[in-house]
C-alpha cells in the first residue's frame, strides 16, 4: 500500500486534505495571483481556482479516484502557478500583460534563433522565475500528498454548505466569459491563436500595400523642385541618446558623428529633444512610415507617397524580419536584405549595408529615396560589434562610478559596457553613411540625410535591468540627426525643438520636396509653422525638452 508521503492515497477509507494543507495551497494560489494580476483580477483568478480546493476538502473513498484527484489537483494548481509566473515576469521586465500588442507582436515576430539569444540575455531573471515555479511545484505536490483518512464519511453540514458555496461561486465565475477567459486553460490556447493570427496577417499584406499605393496616387503628390534629389533615411534600433557623447554622454561613443557636426556646421542638425512614441520596433516603424496615423482608413505610407511623386525607392535592411518586410520593405522599388540569418538578434553587422548604400547612390535615377534599416544596438549587445572590439571593458571611468553609486549590479554594468561598445561601432556605420550621402553620386544632386532610432533602451538608466522598456523614459529617448546639402537658416532654433519620431514622415516629405493637399506643416520640425504636441506615452515624462 502506498503511503501519503508518496502522494498516492491508499485504498480504503476516504481521504481528504487537512485544513492547514488547504490553507497553504490557497496561499500559494493567492501569491501567484497577486504577482501576475492587478486589482479585481486577483479575486477573479482565485474564484476560478477555488473549485479544485473544494474537491480536495471532500473525502474520497475510492483509491483510484483519490490518485486521479491528486494528479488533477496538482495540474490544476500548477496551471495557475505557471500563469502567474509568466505574467509576473512580463510585468517586472516590460510592464506589459501577455495579451498586450507589445508582447503579441514580439512573440509573433520572434524566430527560434532570436528566442534562443533572448534566453541568453535574460537567463538571470528567467532562471529565478523558473526556480520559483519548480519550488512551488514540489511544495504543491507535498501538500496534496498530505491527504489523510477522513474522521467521518461525510463532512458536517456546515462544511458541506461552505464547500457547496465555493463550488457555486466557482461555477458562476466559469460561466462568465470575461472571468472564464482568465483561466490559464482557456487563456493560453487563445493567446497562441492570437499570435498565429498575427503571423498570418503579416504573411501576405499585398492588399494593404496595393491600397497604400492607390491612396498615394490619388493624392497626386508633386515635387517642389525640378532637379535631381537624393534623400537617405537611416532608421536604427534600440539607441538611447543618453549614451551618445554627441548628446553629452561621458564615454566617447560618437567621435565620428561629433567630428562631422563640427565640419558641417549649420548643414547638420542634432535634435536635442527627440522622442519615440513607441517602445518596440513594429509599432514605431508603422508610425514613422504612416505619418503618425497608420490605422486610419485614409492612412498614407511614406514610401508609397514618394513613389507616386516619381522617386525611385530603396529599402535596405540588416533585419531578417517578416513583419517589416511585408509592411514596409516590399513597397519599395528595390529591396536589399543583407541579413540571411533568421531573427533580429543575428550576428550580421550593420557595416554590411555600406556597400549597398554606395551602390544605390550610384543608381542613375534622377530622384532617389533610400531607407536603411539597421540593427543598431538591438539586444543582445555583444552581437552588435565585431569580435574582439571591447573599448570600454573594465573601464574605471565616470560612467562606471555612477553605475556603482546607483547600486547597479555587476552583470548590468557589463551590459552597459557592451551597449556602449555597440554604439561606438554604430557611430562608425552611421558616420560612413552620412559621408557617402555627402560625397557619392552626382554633384548637382539636392541631398538630405536623416538618422533616428525606432525606440530607446533601458541599460541601467532608471532600473537594474537591460532591454526594451515601455515603463521607463529610457525606452523612448532617441537620437535624431538631420543633414542637407543647403544650410538651415534657423539651425539653433530647430535643434532645440522637441521632436517625435512618429511625425518624422512629415519632415521626410519636406526633405523630399513633396507637396499634396493633406500636407501638415505643423508636424514638420523644419517648418516655421511647427506646432509641438507631446506624444501620449504610458509613462509620466517630467519634461520633453530636458
Amino acid at each position: 500500500m502506498m503511503t501519503a508521503r508518496s502522494g498516492l492515497p491508499p485504498a480504503g477509507a476516504g481521504r481528504q486534505l487537512p485544513p492547514l494543507a488547504l490553507a497553504s495551497l490557497l496561499a500559494i494560489l493567492a501569491l501567484f495571483a497577486v504577482l501576475g494580476h492587478e486589482g479585481r483580477r486577483v479575486a477573479q483568478t482565485l474564484v476560478l481556482a477555488a473549485p479544485m480546493l473544494a474537491w480536495l476538502a471532500w473525502p474520497v473513498r475510492h483509491a483510484g479516484l483519490a490518485r486521479l484527484r491528486a494528479v488533477a489537483a496538482w495540474l490544476w494548481i500548477m496551471a495557475f502557478v505557471l500563469d502567474g509566473s509568466v505574467r509576473a515576469y512580463l510585468l517586472s521586465a516590460y510592464q506589459a500583460a501577455p495579451e498586450s500588442s507589445f508582447v503579441l507582436g514580439a512573440i509573433a515576430n520572434t524566430g527560434v534563433r532570436e528566442g534562443s539569444e533572448y534566453l541568453v540575455t535574460q537567463w538571470r531573471p528567467l532562471t529565478l522565475w523558473t526556480l520559483l515555479s519548480v519550488s512551488a511545484a514540489v511544495l504543491v505536490w507535498r501538500l496534496i500528498a498530505q491527504a489523510r483518512p477522513a474522521p467521518q464519511a461525510r463532512p458536517s453540514r456546515w462544511i458541506m454548505a461552505g464547500l457547496a458555496l465555493v463550488v457555486v461561486i466557482g461555477a458562476v465565475g466559469h460561466a462568465s466569459k470575461p472571468w472564464r477567459r482568465l483561466h490559464p486553460v482557456a487563456f493560453w490556447p487563445d493567446w497562441g491563436r492570437s499570435v498565429a493570427a498575427l503571423r498570418d496577417n503579416w504573411a501576405d499584406e499585398q492588399h494593404e500595400r496595393d491600397e497604400a499605393l492607390r491612396r498615394a496616387l490619388l493624392d497626386r503628390p508633386t515635387v517642389a523642385w525640378a532637379g535631381r534629389s537624393t534623400v537617405v533615411m537611416v532608421i536604427s534600433d534600440s539607441i538611447n541618446r543618453d549614451n551618445l557623447s554627441l548628446y553629452g554622454y561621458r564615454r566617447p561613443t560618437t567621435p565620428r558623428l561629433a567630428a562631422l557636426k563640427e565640419m558641417e556646421g549649420e548643414r547638420m542638425l542634432v535634435l536635442r529633444n527627440a522622442w519615440s512614441a513607441d517602445a518596440s520596433t513594429l509599432p514605431a516603424l508603422r508610425n514613422m512610415m504612416g505619418f503618425g496615423a497608420p490605422g486610419r482608413p485614409d492612412a498614407r505610407h511614406l514610401l508609397a507617397l514618394a513613389r507616386a511623386a516619381g522617386y525611385k525607392t530603396f529599402w535596405m535592411s540588416n533585419h531578417d524580419d517578416v513583419a517589416v518586410d511585408q509592411q514596409h520593405a516590399r513597397l519599395a522599388d528595390v529591396v536589399d536584405l543583407v541579413n540571411r540569418t533568421p531573427g533580429r538578434s543575428s550576428a550580421s553587422l550593420d557595416g554590411g549595408l555600406l556597400d549597398c548604400l554606395q551602390e544605390a547612390m550610384h543608381d542613375p535615377a534622377g530622384r532617389k529615396f533610400i531607407v536603411v534599416h539597421l540593427q543598431g544596438a538591438h539586444p543582445h549587445y555583444g552581437l552588435r560589434f565585431p569580435a574582439g572590439f571591447a573599448p570600454f571593458d573594465a573601464a574605471a571611468d565616470a560612467v562606471e562610478a555612477d553605475l556603482v553609486r546607483s547600486g547597479r549590479s555587476l552583470w548590468l554594468r557589463r551590459f552597459r559596457q557592451q551597449y556602449d561598445a555597440a554604439l561606438l561601432y554604430h557611430d562608425f556605420v552611421v558616420a560612413e553613411m552620412l559621408h557617402t550621402t555627402r560625397a557619392e553620386g552626382r554633384a548637382d544632386d539636392r541631398r538630405a540625410f536623416v538618422y533616428l532610432s525606432d525606440h530607446g533602451q533601458e541599460v541601467g538608466h532608471e532600473s537594474d535591468r537591460a532591454g526594451h522598456s515601455p515603463g521607463t523614459a529610457a525606452g523612448y529617448r532617441i537620437p535624431a540627426i538631420v543633414w542637407r546639402s543647403e544650410p538651415f537658416a534657423d539651425a539653433a532654433l530647430i535643434s532645440a525643438r522637441p521632436f517625435r519620431a512618429d511625425w518624422v514622415a512629415w519632415t521626410m516629405a519636406d526633405l523630399l520636396g513633396l507637396d499634396w493637399a493633406a500636407r501638415q506643416p505643423g508636424a514638420n520640425v523644419l517648418d516655421p509653422a511647427y506646432a509641438w504636441q507631446p506624444p501620449v506615452l504610458p509613462i509620466a515624462v517630467r519634461s520633453f525638452t530636458d
